[in-house]
């Protein structure tokens, strides 16, 4: 039986990747990729709807795919590459945005989102057709699986109905994709408000545990995380959800159960639970670091390795591409 094939992306928005991103997607990339043909790809042309240093958005598309190595994705078995490596990715979208409505469009729930709380002035037209470029990124690679959280659950809808729109009005081009709803190895909520999933948007990082924060940084926000009243290590979100975050922190680093936790740590202060959390976490993270650093000092045999990823999602690109060109009649 011939592999699946899987596509997924992430954006080079942050010099690191948090632990919502680790146990919310990339961890379970990896696993993916010992059963299936998965493309994985750092999509900086999304990045671009936001305004950004240009040295940084460089640095940070290198950090990024580093940090994707360094957690387990293997360059012999998946095809890792840079988005804009591969020009048929804009040249698939423009087709696609002739295609869809505008008011399709716009009932985007992270698009409405967004432009409301930036304003219809600041929000560029980017953001606005950013999820027919994420359409044609999935279409291109006649992806079957795509791995994503439930907040893209309605892009991955708009990209079934764009790839059959298309099927029906020309040719039987694209294989239709299915969402492949990841469930979260654990929902990881911030240090500092254990009501709030971890986000790089909180107004403080002092709650965000970063993939290459230091050990010492990663102690210190273990340390000075909220918990609740009472001494008791017990799992339960509504009256103890900062103790609630910690055990299931603990819980999916560790391996073992939050009850196991809990017993563990039944006759222990907040303070000791606290180091020990940080500790199960910095010593899975602790390799990642090194590993990240260690590609980051030899920025041109990263790039190779990205080149060569980017070389075979050409090939696949381009012959997608090929045909949807031929059957909307362009003289090529």
């Amino acid at each position: 039986m011939s592999k699946k094939r899987v596509l997924s992306g992430i954006q080079p928005t942050h010099d690191s990747f948090h632990l919502g991103n680790y146990l919310g997607a990339i961890k379970q990339w990896a696993q993916l990729q010992e059963e299936n043909d998965a493309f994985y790809c750092v999509v900086d042309l999304h990045a671009l709807t936001v305004e950004t240093d240009p040295k940084l958005l460089q640095k940070r598309t290198l950090l990024s795919a580093a940090q994707l190595i360094a957690i387990g994705l293997d360059p012999n078995k998946c095809t890792l590459f840079i988005q804009s490596h591969v020009p048929a990715h804009n040249q698939l979208a423009w087709v696609l945005e002739c295609m869809t409505g505008f008011g399709e469009a716009g009932r985007m729930t992270q698009f409405k989102d967004k432009s409301q709380k930036g304003g219809a002035d600041r929000t560029n037209v980017g953001l606005f057709t950013y999820p027919i470029l994420q359409a044609a990124d999935i279409l291109l690679y006649q992806a079957d699986l795509v791995p994503v959280g439930e907040d893209q659950r309605q892009h991955i809808e708009l990209t079934r109905d764009l790839g059959q729109r298309f099927n029906n009005r020309y040719l039987e081009v694209f294989n239709i994709p299915q969402a492949q709803i990841i469930k979260a190895l654990a929902k990881i909520n911030d240090l500092q408000d254990p009501n709030s999933k971890m986000s790089k948007s909180a107004a403080s990082m002092s709650g965000v545990i970063e993939l290459l924060d230091s050990s010492d940084v990663i102690l210190k926000k273990f340390k000075s995380s909220v918990t609740d009243a009472g001494k008791e290590i017990k799992y339960d979100e509504k009256s103890k959800p900062g103790i609630s975050n910690l055990l299931t922190i603990h819980s999916a680093f560790s391996g073992k159960s939050i009850t196991e936790v809990e017993n563990e740590f039944a006759d222990k202060g907040y303070g000791d639970f606290k180091t020990a959390v940080a500790d199960v976490v910095n010593s899975e993270l602790a390799p990642i670091r090194e590993k990240t650093a260690t590609l980051m000092q030899d920025p041109a045999e990263l790039m190779r390795i990205l080149e060569i990823g980017g070389e075979k999602a050409n090939q696949v690109a381009s012959e997608t591409l090929k045909k949807v060109y031929e059957a909307i009649g362009l003289a090529i």
